[in-house]
C-alpha cells in the first residue's frame, strides 16, 4: 500500500523514485525537484530505476552508495560513448576511451550505441561476468606478439625420457663381475669394451667394430679406460698389468707394472692415470715418466672398485668392498676425507659437473643408497634409498640429473632430478645387473651392460643449447648388432 504523504507527490519529470532512496516521509515537494538536473544524470536514473521491483529480501542502500565498478562492464550500457558526445570531446579522447575499452572488457568490444543493447533487468554496479577470461585477455596488449618488448613464456611441458632402448649390441663373454669396469666411452665417439681377453672398439659414427687387443688365454681385461683427449685407452688386466694402447694404430704403447692382483678400476687426469686393485693400493702413473707409478695410495681394507677424478683434477674420490669412500688430493698418500656411512661395497662413485665438490656414491646389495656429500665442507647432503643394489652413477653434462644403474633385484636404469631426487624415468630391459654404464660426448646417450651380454643404448639427456638436437650417432647405427 502506498505511502499517504508520497501519493500526492508525483515527479512528472521521472519515474517515482522507490522508497528505499528517500530519507524521510516528510520531505516537502520543492526538495524533489529534478528539473536541473543534466540530461546524461536522467539516462544513468532511469538505468538504475527501470523496471526495479521493490522486494523485502532486498538490501536497503542510502542514496550515499558508492558502487564498486571493478566488476562492472560499461560497455554493456554505453556509457563512456554518451558521456563523450554529450561534452562533445570525441576529437580528443575518443582514442583514450576505445583504448581504455579493449583493456578492460577486450579487443572485440563493440563501441557503437546500437551495438550492445542493455538486457532487462540488468543492474550496472551489479555486473557479473558471464564467460571465463584469461589474465592475458584483461591486458591492454592482449596475446598480440607484434608488440614489441613484451614476451610471453610459454608453460614448459615435462620432459619425456624414452622408455625403452634404441640400439642392442650383442656382447659375448662380457663378465658378470660386480667389482670389474669394462666399458668406457671416449671423447672421440669410440666405445671401448672388454669381452673375456680382449678389448673391441666400436666406432659410434660409424657402427665399424675394430678389435685392438688380446691378451692370450692366460690373461683377462678387467678394466679399460680413455685418456681425456681420446686417442690412448688404458686396459688393466688380471694379472695386476696395465696397458696403454693407441687407439688410432692399435698398437701397445707400453706395459706398467706395481699391482700384485687384478686391476679392476681406472681413471685419468690429462696426463695422470690412477689404477686400483684388488691388492687394496691405488697407483697414480704418470704416463710421461719411465716409472712405472709416481706414489701409492694407501687406506683401502679391501678391493679397490671405483675411481673418479673431479673436473678440475684436483681431487680423486675412491670407493671400495671395505664399504669406504675415500677422497684424496694430487699431493696426498693417505686419504684426506673419509666417508664410512655405506653398509655394502661402493662402486658407484660420480662428481657433478654443475657444483664444485659434490660427489655422489652408492652402496651395493646391502646399503641400496645413493648418498650426496660436499667434499669442500666435508658434509653429507642427503641419501637417497633405492631399493636395490647401485652399480653405477653418471652425471648429465647439460642438465642437474643424473642416472644410476642398478642390479638386485629390479636391475633397473633410473633417471633423476637433482637436488630434489624425483624419478624422470625408470628403464628396463636387461635381464642381469646392470653392472656397466658409460656417457656418450654430447652428453645425451647412456650405454649400459649387464650379464646378459648386451650393450644398450638409450637417449636419456637433452641436447645442451649450443648443439643440435640430434645425437650424434648415426642412423645407421640403429637395430641390434654385435660387437664381434
Amino acid at each position: 500500500m502506498d505511502d499517504p504523504i508520497l501519493s500526492n507527490q508525483r515527479i512528472k519529470s521521472a519515474p517515482a523514485t522507490p522508497s528505499r532512496n528517500l530519507p524521510s516521509s516528510t520531505i516537502s515537494d520543492s526538495s524533489l525537484r529534478l528539473q536541473n538536473i543534466p540530461s546524461r544524470t536522467m539516462h544513468i536514473n532511469r538505468l538504475l530505476n527501470s523496471n526495479y521491483n521493490s522486494s523485502p529480501s532486498r538490501t536497503i542502500y542510502s542514496d550515499r552508495f558508492i558502487p564498486s565498478r571493478s566488476g562492472s562492464n560499461f560497455g554493456l550500457f554505453d556509457i563512456s560513448n554518451s558521456l563523450t558526445s554529450a561534452e562533445g570531446k570525441e576529437d580528443g579522447s575518443g582514442s583514450y576511451h576505445r583504448l581504455l575499452r579493449a583493456a578492460l572488457f577486450g579487443a572485440d568490444t563493440p563501441d557503437k550505441k546500437d551495438s550492445l543493447a542493455p538486457p532487462a533487468c540488468r543492474n550496472i554496479f551489479r555486473y557479473k561476468t558471464e564467460t571465463k577470461r584469461t589474465l592475458h585477455s584483461l591486458s591492454p596488449f592482449g596475446l598480440d606478439e607484434s608488440v614489441s618488448g613484451i614476451s610471453y613464456s610459454p608453460v614448459k611441458a615435462p620432459r619425456k625420457v624414452p622408455r625403452s632402448s634404441y640400439k642392442v649390441l650383442d656382447a659375448p663373454a662380457l663378465q658378470d663381475d660386480f667389482y670389474l669396469n669394462l666399458v668406457d666411452w671416449s671423447s672421440n665417439n669410440v666405445l671401448a669394451v672388454g669381452l673375456g681377453n680382449c678389448v673391441y672398439l666400436w666406432n659410434a659414427c660409424s657402427s665399424k667394430v675394430t678389435k685392438l687387443c688380446d691378451l692370450g688365454i692366460d690373461d683377462s681385461v678387467c678394466s679399460v679406460g680413455w685418456a681425456q683427449r681420446g686417442t690412448h685407452l688404458a686396459v688393466g688386466t688380471s694379472n695386476g698389468k696395465v696397458q696403454i694402447w693407441d687407439a688410432s694404430r692399435c698398437q701397445r704403447v707400453r706395459t706398467m707394472d706395481g699391482h700384485r692382483l687384478r686391476v679392476g678400476a681406472l681413471a685419468w687426469t690429462s696426463s695422470l692415470l690412477s689404477s686400483g686393485s684388488r691388492d687394496k693400493s691405488i697407483l697414480q702413473r704418470d704416463v710421461r715418466a719411465q716409472d712405472d707409478f709416481a706414489s701409492k695410495l694407501s687406506g683401502h681394507k679391501s678391493e679397490v672398485c671405483g675411481l673418479k677424478w673431479s673436473y678440475d683434477n684436483r681431487e680423486l674420490a675412491s670407493g671400495g668392498n671395505d664399504n669406504k669412500l675415500f677422497v684424496w688430493n694430487q699431493h696426498s698418500t693417505h686419504p684426506v676425507l673419509k666417508y664410512c656411512d655405506h653398509t655394502a661395497a661402493v662402486k658407484a662413485i660420480a662428481w657433478s659437473p654443475h657444483l664444485h665438490g659434490l660427489l655422489a656414491s652408492g652402496g651395493g646389495t646391502a646399503d641400496r643408497c645413493i648418498r650426496f656429500w660436499n667434499s669442500t665442507t666435508n658434509t653429507q647432503l642427503s641419501c637417497m634409498d633405492t631399493g636395490s643394489q647401485v652399480c653405477n652413477l653418471v652425471w648429465s653434462k647439460n642438465v642437474n640429473e643424473l642416472v644410476s644403474t642398478h642390479g638386485y633385484s629390479q636391475n633397473q636404469i633410473i633417471v633423476w632430478r637433482y637436488p630434489t631426487m624425483s624419478k624422470l624415468a625408470t628403464l628396463t630391459g636387461h635381464t642381469y645387473r646392470v653392472l656397466y654404464l658409460a656417457i656418450s660426448p654430447d652428453g645425451q646417450t647412456i650405454v649400459t651392460g649387464a650379464g646378459d651380454e648386451t650393450l644398450r643404448f638409450w637417449n636419456v639427456f637433452p641436447s645442451p643449447k649450443s648443439q643440435n638436437t640430434d645425437s650424434e650417432i648415426g642412423a645407421s647405427s640403429l637395430g641390434r648388432s654385435t660387437i664381434r
